[in-house]
């Protein structure tokens, strides 16, 4: 009987370079991986997870949220490989250390090692899906942003245009942001409001649809 290791992985997700980017760490070969971590007798799920990207993202910087274990038997050749897999975002303005992970396009991505692929495309459909009908998009934004930043990050997740007038109205009708007494200046023209996440808004609004 092969032994039973028990581990998380974690789908990383970050907005960089005006583009969605996933974090990887090199794996055999010519091959990458998504962060991972063996499960300890002491610890918590979450903070195996924590520490599978320890050293390259403060943790206090990254919104964790649990997505789906993985167990099929033929995983992995050496032994009976049991994952559980969480997805985190990480805000564009998050401070970072230097080391052999990197960030790469989720629409360029490198061979991924084992199912890693199946796993990072199908953290990307739930991330689309949780966009459209709660506030987690705004874990990927500084503390502070425009309408515009918002509605940019919202369609490169979504991969599509949204209409600025019908979102502009959604947005600031479901009661989730609230204007700060800040502005910002780019380029000429009037100085566009600062907007935040109101934190005691619900997260989790029950239009299907809040930003078609």
């Amino acid at each position: 009987m092969r032994d039973i290791l028990l581990n998380v992985h974690v789908v990383m997700f970050s907005l960089r370079e005006d583009a969605l980017h996933v974090l990887l760490t090199p794996a055999e070969g010519a091959t990458w991986q998504l962060p991972n971590a063996q499960v300890q007798s002491h610890e918590s799920l979450e903070n195996a997870a924590a520490r599978a990207f320890a050293g390259q993202i403060d943790k206090r910087q990254a919104h964790l949220e649990q997505l789906y274990t993985y167990g099929d038997p033929d995983r992995d050749p050496r032994w009976r490989l049991v994952s559980v897999v969480y997805f985190a975002l990480v805000p564009t303005n998050a401070r970072q250390a230097s080391g052999k992970m990197r960030w790469f396009r989720v629409d360029h991505l490198p061979p991924l090692a084992y199912d890693h692929t199946h796993i990072t495309a199908y953290a990307l459909r739930r991330l689309r899906y949780k966009l459209e009908y709660s506030a987690v998009g705004f874990q990927l934004l500084p503390s502070e942003f425009t309408l515009s930043e918002l509605q940019h990050t919202y369609e490169i997740i979504l991969g599509e245009k949204l209409d600025k007038r019908n979102f502009r109205r959604r947005i600031l009708g479901s009661g989730i942001i609230e204007e700060t007494l800040h502005h910002r200046r780019s380029g000429e023209g009037r100085p566009a409001r600062l907007y935040r996440y109101r934190p005691d808004a619900v997260a989790e609004v029950k239009a299907r649809r809040l930003f078609p």
